[in-house]
């Protein structure tokens, strides 16, 4: 199926191929089909399944078909969970919208609040916002919520972990009026997104979208094993240093240890930045230019990139620190091997790392393979981990509830 077998409008179908984009990808092709009838939509889309255009393009559609009279407030609301994430669909955006007279905004926290003045005053046809700075336009009466006629949140898994539900349960229902919603989730699982899920949709066509195998297969997911956290970055500061490794992000934990590692890394020559959820918009900013443009190599952040972050050739995905969960693990690694290409992912794993290895293998149904550095293999033993045994106490619990008499 071609973008043109769709119904989209030729603007929009030009902005496409200008972008390189004839076919829809499996989520854009299932979302589009029943997003254009105007349905609730429950999405499941990770990372590198093109759910920017999944979305963007019915809205789009939506506005091209039934015209403004007048100018005025959003009449599409995106909200994502993160700044860069929203200047990322506002970006993706002005190349779709490019030709059309549509106009797009973001809103996001960390920014001088006159430039939200101004896009806020003027005509706009899409925002793309985070949900505690549009609350704070909400809350001065600046917002027009009654003009939404499409709510569109991003990343709602994310923004259960960073619990922004209860901003976005707010603002949706602020916007009451809207004529569709369309969810999008890395996972549908968990009883509180369920719960969001139940509140926000009427009636939701559900749309899953999982890469295909031969994608998936493109990143070459490797393991070194380390000693301790000074064998850790010796591995580290060599691998950077191999020809293959001509650009790459390397995650941390936390805030501190990514402004730590990009301290050491910096005193060893290495081209770096930090990006963190820390820093100010405009460092954050910053960072994310430099490596754009070729200034750094080498980007050390935390999960606050691990999802949206589109840099074109990126080689390398390097776990400095194992992620807390699976998802987190794919939603990482997914920032390399982009638009067809092939990239390398890594990770660092210490003894009390390992636990995490096995399930994040277990949750992507894919072999991890172990290296070594000849000069730097490890001196411990790999740590071997066994279920606990169930106390005698838990097993007393248990089987008094089985043995649970019936009424009567």
């Amino acid at each position: 199926m071609s973008f043109s077998e769709l119904d989209l409008d030729p603007r929009l179908e030009r902005a496409l191929l200008r972008a390189g984009y004839s076919k829809p990808t499996t989520i854009q092709k299932a979302v589009l089909e029943t997003a254009l009838e105007q349905r609730d939509i429950l999405a499941s889309a990770p990372t590198g399944t093109g759910k920017t255009a999944a979305f963007l393009l019915p809205a789009l559609q939506h506005l091209l078909d039934f015209r403004r009279r007048d100018p005025g407030h959003a009449r599409v609301l995106i909200l994502t969970p993160t700044r860069e994430l929203a200047e990322q669909v506002r970006q993706y955006g002005e190349k779709l919208i490019e030709g059309t007279g549509l106009t797009i905004g973001a809103i996001v926290g960390g920014r001088d609040f006159q430039l939200d003045a101004d896009l806020l005053g003027g005509n706009l046809d899409l925002l793309v916002a985070t949900p505690g700075r549009l609350l704070h336009y909400l809350e001065q009466e600046k917002f027009d919520p009654r003009q939404v006629e499409l709510l569109i949140i991003d990343e709602a898994d994310r923004m259960l972990d960073m619990g922004f539900m209860p901003d976005v349960e707010r603002l949706a229902g602020e916007v009451r009026w809207r004529k569709q919603t369309m969810l999008f989730s890395a996972t549908l699982e968990g009883s509180g997104l369920e719960r969001f899920v139940s509140t926000l949709l009427e009636d939701p066509v559900r749309c899953d979208a999982q890469p295909p195998r031969s994608e998936r297969k493109k990143i070459n997911q490797l393991a070194y094993r380390c000693d301790d956290a000074s064998h850790k970055f010796k591995i580290l500061t060599r691998l950077l240093a191999q020809p293959d490794c001509e650009r790459s992000i390397i995650f941390c934990r936390t805030k501190e240890r990514a402004t730590a590692l990009h301290a050491q890394l910096f005193a060893a020559k290495f081209r770096v930045a930090v990006l963190q959820g820390g820093m100010t918009q405009g460092k954050r900013d910053d960072a994310l230019l430099k490596f754009k443009e070729g200034r750094v190599k080498h980007l050390i952040a935390t999960d606050v990139a691990a999802r949206g972050l589109d840099v074109p050739q990126i080689s390398h995905v390097i776990n400095f620190d194992m992620p807390r969960s699976g998802d987190v693990y794919l939603h990482r690694i997914g920032r390399t091997a982009r638009a067809g290409a092939k990239g390398t992912a890594i990770s660092l794993v210490e003894a009390h790392d390992a636990p995490m290895l096995t399930k994040v293998q277990r949750y992507t149904e894919e072999p991890i393979r172990n290296r070594v550095i000849d000069d730097l293999r490890p001196q411990t033993r790999a740590p071997k981990f066994r279920k606990p045994k169930k106390s005698k106490v838990a097993a007393k619990k248990k089987g008094s509830k089985k043995a649970k008499p019936g009424k009567g």
